[in-house]
């Protein structure tokens, strides 16, 4: 049985304990007719991951983190393990976000390592790919794409993992890549998943699409072949814009 369309929202480094406000409204917006049809993520900085999940287990909304340790525990300062994750109500956590791979120099390995905790652990990761714009002009984004799945996803995995594609150029830019590409890319994805994982489960896996998504863009957007739902940023944390992408399923 294929899962749910998935719309996740990435808070990023935003929130404040008074930002459970928003998660509450999120969570009376989500009404079971959209429930029925949609599974809805969030993904808020790890300060609020405890205060949130009383809220969000209530609205029957995932809760996810936005990165993780590899390890279990260990003498690693200001790092959080999946299990931590776990234990704060987290079902899912974003792995190999381009922001992470850039600015923290995160490798393939090191995110397929992460993946592979955070199924040890018991929750799903996302694990992200894309190119950056230099990679998309010079016609390599399909073969970054590929490799980053064939490097980043564990021989261990199944439907449980999440794959997002988001070209780095459109992350926070307001610009995204049009349909063809987009098509084109996810379609690709979804050739390498069954490879590596075989028919059933590649074609189980949700990919989601990322970057620059917004309620004026969705509707077009999720309706693309193989494109079973979107990683949101700026858009997740106003919750009246966030439901309001969720809604181009209904």
């Amino acid at each position: 049985m294929t899962p749910h369309p998935l719309i996740a929202g990435n808070w990023k480094m935003n929130g404040l304990h008074a930002s459970l406000a928003e998660v509450a409204k999120l969570g009376a917006l989500y009404q079971p007719s959209l429930q029925a049809k949609i599974e809805l993520l969030i993904c808020p900085p790890a300060t609020l991951l405890a205060g949130a999940h009383e809220i969000t287990a209530a609205a029957k909304i995932a809760l996810g983190g936005q990165n993780c340790h590899f390890l279990e525990t260990g003498p690693h300062t200001g790092d959080i393990s999946a299990w931590m994750l776990k234990d704060a109500g987290a079902s899912y956590v974003i792995v190999g976000h381009s922001e992470r791979r850039q600015s923290y120099q995160e490798t393939d390995a090191l995110v397929h390592a992460k993946a592979l905790a955070a199924l040890e652990a018991g929750i799903r990761p996302i694990i992200c790919v894309g190119e950056t714009a230099e990679q998309r002009q010079a016609g390599m984004a399909l073969s970054v794409v590929e490799e980053q799945i064939k490097a980043s996803i564990p021989a261990q995995a199944s439907s449980k993992i999440v794959v997002a594609y988001e070209p780095v150029w459109a992350i926070g830019t307001g610009v995204t890549p049009t349909h063809a590409e987009i098509a084109e890319v996810h379609a690709h994805a979804r050739e390498m998943l069954k490879r590596l994982l075989g028919p059933t489960f590649g074609d189980q896996i949700r990919l989601l699409y990322g970057g620059s998504v917004s309620p004026a863009n969705a509707k077009e957007i999720l309706k693309l072949a193989n494109v079973d739902g979107a990683l949101v940023g700026g858009a997740s944390l106003k919750a009246q814009d966030f439901i309001a992408i969720a809604e181009a399923y209904l």
